[in-house]
């Protein structure tokens, strides 16, 4: 039986299956929740002892459990780890979700569910991939483990000592992982970066209480000018981070990523006008695409302070805030980023301000080399199936344990999503075409074999 047969036989019951699954409502950022994560763990762990696989442990740890399990049968054959989560975003705003989150509910060939695109349904993939292949040749082209966590969603806090505990038995010459999105439908994408992060909140003290404008305006500091000032300094007129120091570690453009940018024919003209925006912004020189997946940025995520109510008070605020993040690229490295940061506001505050800076989170980005051998039988994979070779792409958002696994693991990194860009992950109303989960399960069997 084909391999496409063997999938569509068993198509409503695979779709039951990822249905409970999804019914399981693991959100691990909510200790209410803490229960709902253990079920979501043990139901991965029962799946891949139903689908074949061996020494299938469900490991605790200081938060939530890691799953894993493998099948080490084809001597002489690369290693392949697969990686995934089980834990889901929270749902709220409840009352915008057209059915409820964990009812999972096809409509228009779309599962709609909280964790359908993110990652249950990608992950879900690969253990029927497996079991496919486990079941019509009764082996594995290929050496399989699988290490699935339920703390992807809060960073991952406890992944990397595991992994470093582990590292003997996580031992592997690739790391699979489906938790990106395809450029848009029918156009597959293989990501080769991930911009790093890191994050911070400053805060701007003047007096130490708030004063009536009549009384005091223009003779004493305002918290609020105060920080717009020093703020505005950050940026120069191109678009340009204007910290001294910043963009040590960015690598230029190479010519053939560029030529990668470019197939994806992105209209911005068209972005634009669906924004309803009158232009769109950034550091000259690079289109958007390349803005967003290449380039390093610092952004105002919040900036408040005074009074916020109805009407009018006129008052002078004592203290004003804002929260900024910077997504970082190439070898960027998050601690300098951070000091530096710091070092040019201390520089740059105004007169009569004290400043306070609370540092935050801290992940370096990920890069792969798009010629390498493994990225290519990817590549190839998706045009098997889809009939267009995948585009190698760099995504502007951050998985911080991507990097974590290319570094610790000493292997290289394939991320094959089968998502959508328009598929409301982390917001209402989720859900997984059903397009690219019947592709998705051929891809990855192709891409297995191929190796």
């Amino acid at each position: 039986m084909s391999y496409e047969s063997y999938f569509q036989s068993k198509r409503e019951q695979h779709l039951d299956e990822l249905k409970q699954f999804l019914a399981i409502p693991s959100i691990s950022a909510l200790s209410t929740h803490k229960n709902d994560v253990n079920e979501a763990a043990q139901w991965v762990a029962a799946t891949l002892k139903k689908a074949g696989l061996e020494n299938v442990e469900v490991h605790p740890t200081a938060g939530h459990p890691i799953v894993y399990a493998d099948y080490i049968h084809a001597p002489g054959q690369p290693t392949v780890l697969v990686y995934g989560h089980y834990d889901v975003q929270p749902v709220d705003p409840l009352n915008l979700w057209e059915t409820p989150p964990f009812e999972p509910t096809i409509r228009n060939d779309k599962l709609y569910a909280r964790g359908a695109t993110d990652d249950k349904g990608q992950l879900f993939l690969h253990l029927k991939a497996t079991e496919a292949l486990l079941s019509q040749e009764h082996g594995l082209p290929v050496n399989m483990k699988f290490c699935i966590e339920g703390e992807e969603e809060i960073s991952s806090p406890n992944l990397p000592a595991f992994m470093e505990a582990n590292a003997d038995k996580l031992v592997t010459d690739v790391v699979l992982i489906s938790d990106t999105s395809l450029l848009a439908k029918g156009k597959p994408a293989i990501s080769t970066g991930l911009r790093g992060l890191c994050s911070l909140e400053v805060a701007i003290n003047t007096a130490n209480t708030d004063l009536h404008s009549g009384s005091f305006g223009g003779g004493v500091p305002n918290a609020l000018h105060a920080l717009i000032s020093l703020l505005a300094t950050l940026h120069d007129d191109q678009g340009r981070v204007a910290i001294e120091g910043f963009y040590e570690g960015v690598p230029e453009l190479s010519a053939v990523m560029r030529e990668e940018f470019k197939k994806q024919n992105h209209n911005e003209e068209e972005l634009r006008a669906k924004l309803g925006l009158e232009a769109l912004y950034g550091e000259e020189g690079y289109s958007f695409v390349e803005r967003i997946g290449a380039r390093p940025t610092l952004e105002l995520n919040g900036v408040y302070g005074g009074f916020q109510g109805e009407g009018t008070k006129t008052v002078i605020p004592k203290e004003a805030h804002a929260k900024i993040t910077c997504r970082l690229v190439g070898d960027q490295d998050p601690s300098q980023v951070l000091d530096r940061i710091v070092t040019h506001l201390e520089s740059h505050i105004p007169v009569g301000a004290k400043l306070v800076v609370k540092r935050g989170e801290k992940a370096r980005a990920f890069n792969m080399d798009p010629s390498i051998p493994v990225l290519k039988k990817a590549a190839d994979a998706y045009e098997e199936v889809y009939g267009t070779r995948a585009l190698f792409t760099k995504d502007g958002g951050s998985i911080p344990i991507v990097e974590t696994f290319s570094r610790v693991l000493e292997a290289p990194v394939v991320m094959m999503g089968f998502g959508l860009p328009d598929e409301n992950l982390h917001a209402p109303n989720e859900h997984f075409n059903l397009e690219n989960f019947d592709k998705g399960l051929l891809t990855i069997v192709s891409f297995l074999k191929r190796l």
